[in-house]
């Protein structure tokens, strides 16, 4: 299976757990807790099959960077998280970022 297939499984899970964790209420709440630790695990396993091919700072940085963007929308949206301009020119800048290192850069592993 394509390693990006499995660092976008990765991402999903680990955003998925990140959401979990909110709703946990600091582990008083046994579903979103569950919820949160299993997609922490699973999340790890799939950017551990990624890391077998994809440079491992190239991986982070995509792993790190949408997950980045995708809680903060996530919280905005569920959660009524504020994103003034600051953030939203944050974002932006992630998003260059990871679109750079896919798109320039040669150790990116395509």
């Amino acid at each position: 299976m394509n390693a990006y297939v499995y660092l976008g499984g990765a991402i999903a899970l680990e955003v998925m757990a990140t959401t979990a964790m909110k709703s946990s209420e600091g582990f008083t709440r046994l579903v979103p807790s569950l919820i949160c630790g299993i997609g922490y695990v699973l999340s790890f396993y799939l950017l551990a099959q990624t890391l077998k091919t994809v440079p491992t700072g190239i991986a982070y940085a995509i792993w790190s960077g949408v997950g980045i963007v995708a809680i903060s929308l996530i919280a905005w949206a569920l959660h009524g998280q504020k994103l003034d301009a600051g953030a939203m020119a944050g974002m932006g800048l992630i998003i260059a970022g990871v679109l750079v290192i896919n798109l320039f850069s040669k150790s990116a592993g395509h």
